[in-house]
């Protein structure tokens, strides 16, 4: 079945968990509900303060092993004319699946991410945005989102269904760029972020 035809909720080929998948799990010292995550890294486009044309998207947990966020469209993040880009739209929908990660406590990087565009989103609407993971096989990680134009129960303008994979902190200060990694090392506030995930009884 394709994308096109596939109906909401339902499972795509290559992002359906295996039989032996199990369901998630909420870590016991993830954020309460309705806490404010923050940014994971002050220089990320998806979630930073520091990133002048940046998503800016804040998220916040939900119950279970959801979350939920918000994300204004800015004249920055614009394709057509008026219109957000829809690799804007994807990269808010995947910010907003990788902060499942605080809710089960681990470090996760995409793995894989398809989306699914309904309607054009405006520039000054802001999208709502909710994301659930479904189930967890290993270091794999299942999840789906979708975001709504003007309200929580507005019109779903865009969703996706992902795949996760959970990683080490070595796989970023391994691959990054070394200026940003000892940047990064040297803020105590991001080396207790990373610290804390990094452990996961």
């Amino acid at each position: 079945m394709s994308a096109a035809t596939t109906p909401p909720g339902a499972p795509r080929a290559g992002l359906t968990p295996p039989a032996d998948a199990a369901a998630p799990v909420r870590h016991r010292d993830a954020p309460a509900p309705g806490e404010l995550l923050g940014a994971h890294y002050d220089q990320c486009f998806g979630c930073g303060d520091a990133q002048s044309h940046g998503l800016h998207l804040a998220a916040r947990a939900g119950e279970g092993v959801t979350v939920t966020a918000e994300f204004t469209v800015q004249p920055a993040h614009q394709g057509a004319p008026g219109l957000a880009h829809g690799g804007v739209l994807v990269s808010a929908l995947d910010e907003t699946l990788g902060a499942l990660g605080w809710m089960l406590r681990v470090i996760a990087v995409t793995g894989r991410l398809e989306t699914d565009f309904l309607r054009p989103v405006p520039v000054g609407a802001t999208l709502h945005l909710s994301a659930r993971c479904t189930a967890v096989a290993g270091r794999k990680i299942y999840s789906s989102a979708e975001g709504r134009i003007g309200a929580p129960d507005g019109p779903v303008a865009v969703r996706a269904d992902a795949l996760f994979v959970e990683v080490k902190l070595e796989h970023f200060t391994g691959n990054g760029r070394p200026e940003e990694i000892r940047a990064a090392m040297a803020d105590p506030d991001q080396v207790k972020v990373a610290r804390a995930f990094e452990v996961n009884p």
